[in-house]
């Protein structure tokens, strides 16, 4: 089948805004609702977030899960109903699986300064998982290195044997080449890169890969991208 792709701009996103958060959401999310944007593949979250100094997510639940965090810029302090506590900062990668419920609260870690980070939620193979969480330290370069995943060795498990997170940080010329998948997610977290056949991608750009056929992605900046491999959608398809 040819390869699909929709790019999906960044001022185009949703967006929650309070006074201590500015979240933009690349699917529906909170507030902000489409019915032809709730999904692509098996990822169902992918919120750029920037969270005010000494202000957060106070506790609140989920269930049936998988939720990856990457910070950009910043702490981000975590505490879970699970016991476990710490505080995440760029470069290291932190999955939390929902399971059969949860509680946990995320705070900016620092009193003086934002915390910038990107959340994903993907579903699980099966439901009712026992909760669980793994955070892991990974360093990213000009290659795309797993970061979450269930079908490879990542620096943290994903309950998903179709999904894998990649991450990569490339200088100006820099490129890799997208994984051949039915589904690819490809989000530009900072800097400016080109997709083959698409045209350049700035801060908070992204692209939606149907069957891809392994275009390349070049850098023109410094750049920092997460892509999503997922070898299924919602339901198998």
């Amino acid at each position: 089948m040819a390869s699909r792709v929709d790019v999906r701009r960044a001022a185009d996103r949703g967006i929650s805004r309070t006074d201590w958060l500015q979240s933009r959401h690349s699917f529906s999310f909170a507030d902000y609702y489409d019915p032809a944007n709730t999904h692509h593949g098996l990822l169902l979250v992918n919120n750029d977030d920037i969270v005010a100094p000494g202000a957060g997510f106070g506790t609140h639940p989920h269930r049936d899960m998988e939720i990856v965090t990457w910070v950009l810029s910043g702490r981000l302090a975590h505490e879970d109903s699970m016991g476990n506590s710490g505080v995440i900062y760029p470069g290291l990668a932190q999955r939390m699986s929902a399971g059969t419920g949860v509680q946990h609260s995320e705070m900016n870690g620092s009193g003086t300064e934002p915390v910038h980070f990107v959340q994903m939620w993907v579903l699980p193979d099966t439901a009712g998982v026992t909760p669980g969480y793994q955070q892991q330290e990974i360093e990213l370069g000009a290659a795309l290195s797993p970061i979450a995943s269930g079908a490879l060795d990542a620096a943290v498990a994903l309950h998903n044997r179709n999904a894998t997170l990649y991450g990569a940080r490339l200088q100006p010329s820099d490129s890799v080449t997208l994984p051949e998948a039915r589904y690819v997610h490809l989000f530009v977290a900072r800097g400016t890169v080109t997709l083959e056949g698409s045209g350049p991608l700035a801060d908070g750009d992204a692209a939606r890969l149907t069957d891809s056929a392994g275009q390349r992605v070049t850098a023109d900046t410094e750049a920092e991208i997460l892509v999503w491999e997922m070898n299924a959608g919602l339901g198998g398809a």
